[in-house]
This record gives structure tokens, C-alpha cells and sequence, in this order.
């Protein structure tokens, strides 16, 4: 992270410099465990101090930042237990969305579903990890639309900001990519089948089988280094 804050911004400083510093732990560019320097992320945004402070304090209130005692602010690091309730609760969201989405996307839905999925195949073979965890995303986020449920829809997006830096975690090698393409071929075929019970089976197989690998990778990140 070493881009100016921009300028065109209409928000206080403080908020803006929350805004970023939010989307770069969520998004991974700030990464667990690795330790906020006041002094030098004022530099990178060129901001002062001040509104740097009061993101870290707002972050650790959120969850995000962890405060360590003699040794200072910290990306917080991906809890396993925090882990596990997120994506116990996903599981069951998922597979509800694929089966309401079996039974009321749009032709024109499914088509986008498909060029995602064929997009995603790309971004494998060209290794591109953001762009395979920008496409999981658009590919789970139509799917939610699809359901035409929007209390459904809004309860997802309460969820968002956990389920994207475990997401982040989660694709960053060519085999767990090409898992992920493949449940998400069989969550599509379901669907256009219009077959609501496979599309909830595979849906929930999806988030287990994407919990049980996360699972596997998570290590705590130790602050007595």
C-alpha cells in the first residue's frame, strides 16, 4: 500500500484513511500479523498522524487491529474459531440461495454465471490470484441476487468483510483454484437445471469443503517475535 489518498475525495480525512486502511486489511494488501507504523503509513497516504490513529483505533474496535501491549497495532490475524462461525452460517446461506436461485434466476443470470466461470479458467491459467478472488466474488454475489431474496441478500452482506480475507487466504495456489472452478460448474449446472436440492447440496459442499482447507492453512501469527 503506497498510493496517495485521493483527492476528489468529499469525505473528513479521517474517515477516508479508514476507508482505505479498512479495504487493505480486507483485501489482504495489509497482511495478519504484520504491524501499522503511524509514521509510515502517514507517509504512504500523505496524511498526518492524527487520522492514521484514529483508523487503527476504529479498526481494533471492529476487529481488524489488535492492540499489543509495549509492542503496538497489528493487522488482527484470521482467527480459526471466528473462522469456523462465519462459514458454518455461510454454509446454510449459500446452499438456501442456490435452491431459491434454482427456482427464480433469469436466462440472461445464468448466462453470467457461465462467462464467470469461463473467465475464472483464464485467470487459472494466467495465475492471476486477484482476479480469480474478484470473480468468486461476482460468482457467489449473482447467485445471492439471483435469489431475489433481500433479506437474504442483506444478511450476506453483513458477512462480507470476513468472507473476502478468508477468500484472499483461500485462492492463492492453481489446485485449490481449480477445486473451486469445478464446485462452482456443478452449483451452475444445478441451477439451470432448475434442481433446488443439488443446487443446495453442491452449494454447501462448496463452503465445507472451502472451510476445511481454510482450516488446514490457518497459523497464528505469534507476537513475541
Amino acid at each position: 500500500m503506497n498510493d496517495f489518498l485521493p483527492l476528489e475525495n468529499y469525505k473528513p480525512l479521517r474517515d477516508v484513511v479508514f476507508d482505505y486502511m479498512k479495504d487493505a486489511i480486507i483485501t489482504g494488501k495489509l497482511k495478519p500479523g504484520e504491524r501499522l507504523m503511524e509514521v509510515q503509513l502517514a507517509e504512504k497516504l500523505g496524511a498526518s498522524r492524527t487520522p492514521v490513529r484514529e483508523a487503527i483505533r476504529k479498526l481494533e474496535l471492529e476487529g481488524l487491529v489488535v492492540m499489543v501491549p509495549r509492542k503496538g497495532a497489528y493487522v488482527a490475524d484470521l482467527d480459526a474459531k471466528d473462522l469456523l462461525n462465519v462459514l458454518e452460517v455461510r454454509s446454510s446461506l449459500e446452499g438456501l440461495a442456490a435452491s431459491l436461485a434454482a427456482e427464480r434466476i433469469t436466462e440472461e443470470e445464468i448466462d453470467k454465471l457461465k462467462k464467470i466461470i469461463e473467465e475464472f479458467q483464464k485467470k487459472i491459467e494466467e495465475g492471476d490470484n486477484e482476479g480469480l478472488v474478484k470473480l468468486d466474488k461476482e460468482f457467489h454475489d449473482l447467485i445471492f441476487t439471483a435469489s431475489r431474496n433481500d433479506k437474504l441478500i442483506q444478511i450476506m452482506n453483513n458477512l462480507q468483510e470476513h468472507v473476502h480475507r478468508f477468500r484472499v487466504r483461500y485462492i492463492n495456489e492453481e489446485k485449490k483454484a481449480k477445486k473451486i472452478h469445478q464446485e462452482h460448474k456443478k452449483i451452475t449446472e444445478a441451477i439451470e437445471a432448475r434442481d433446488t436440492d443439488a443446487a443446495r447440496k453442491w452449494a454447501e459442499k462448496h463452503i465445507r469443503n472451502f472451510q476445511t482447507e481454510v482450516v488446514k492453512d490457518i497459523k497464528y501469527f505469534s507476537y513475541k517475535e
